[in-house]
């Protein structure tokens, strides 16, 4: 249950991080961002895998450079659905899924450190 509890705030502080960075991308406030964590969560494990899938033979042709379009297109829809935070178009979200994922990598190996330290 720490784990996830744990996961969950670095989603959220990785969503506040990047709305912070990347211009074109605003977050009302902490509540709004535990929201939009979920939001992703649920994203990336219903729509983002169908988005892959039928966007296969595009990924394969540009040797998987539109997995980044793929991913501005998730983070776009996770906007969409949480009140509180915007995006303010295509590029803005697929510039914040580049940012989200190394902000997130980060904050993640720092989560990992702590529960290490915990266990």
């Amino acid at each position: 249950m720490l784990n996830f509890i744990l996961t969950w705030l670095g989603a959220a502080a990785s969503l506040l991080i990047t709305a912070y960075i990347v211009p074109g991308m605003t977050l009302a406030g902490l509540s709004s961002a535990a929201i939009a964590a979920i939001v992703m969560g649920l994203v990336n494990a219903v729509v983002k895998p169908l988005l892959v899938l039928f966007t296969l033979p595009l990924t394969v042709l540009t040797l998987g450079l539109f997995l980044l379009v793929v991913n501005g297109i998730s983070l776009g829809l996770v906007a969409y659905l949480t009140p509180g935070f915007t995006i303010a178009g295509f590029f803005p979200a697929v510039i914040g899924a580049i940012v989200l994922s190394f902000v997130s990598s980060l904050i993640g190996k720092f989560v990992g450190q702590v529960e290490q330290e915990i266990s």
